[in-house]
């Protein structure tokens, strides 16, 4: 994930979506799990906060294509609360996406 200034966070990856020079409190960052992780090829991305979850989304799978398969299948937690398509997006949140899994 992009740690605000261009450059990697300890562990993260480059941000696909983050503009230069974009406050950090204008944007929110993804966190991509499990089969979404593998879909999208990285651990997570910083992104500039649209307004609504579905905006996230849309724009998450046009920045990451091999989303585009995954994500409606996805349950979004949105700073650790389920989200929907037309719930806001508060810039700064942590979302992280979820695909179906199976165990026990």
């Amino acid at each position: 994930m992009d740690a605000g200034n261009g450059a990697p966070a300890p562990g993260g990856t480059p941000s696909a979506a983050t503009a230069p020079g974009t406050s950090a409190d204008a944007t929110v960052t993804v966190r991509y799990w499990a089969g979404a992780r593998a879909a999208a090829g990285v651990d997570g991305d910083v992104v500039a906060a649209p307004a609504t979850v579905g905006a996230l989304v849309d724009a998450l799978a046009a920045s990451r294509p091999g989303l585009v398969e995954v994500l409606p299948v996805c349950s979004v937690l949105v700073d650790g609360l389920a989200a929907s398509g037309a719930d806001p997006l508060p810039p700064g949140a942590v979302v992280e996406v979820l695909p179906p899994f199976a165990g026990g």
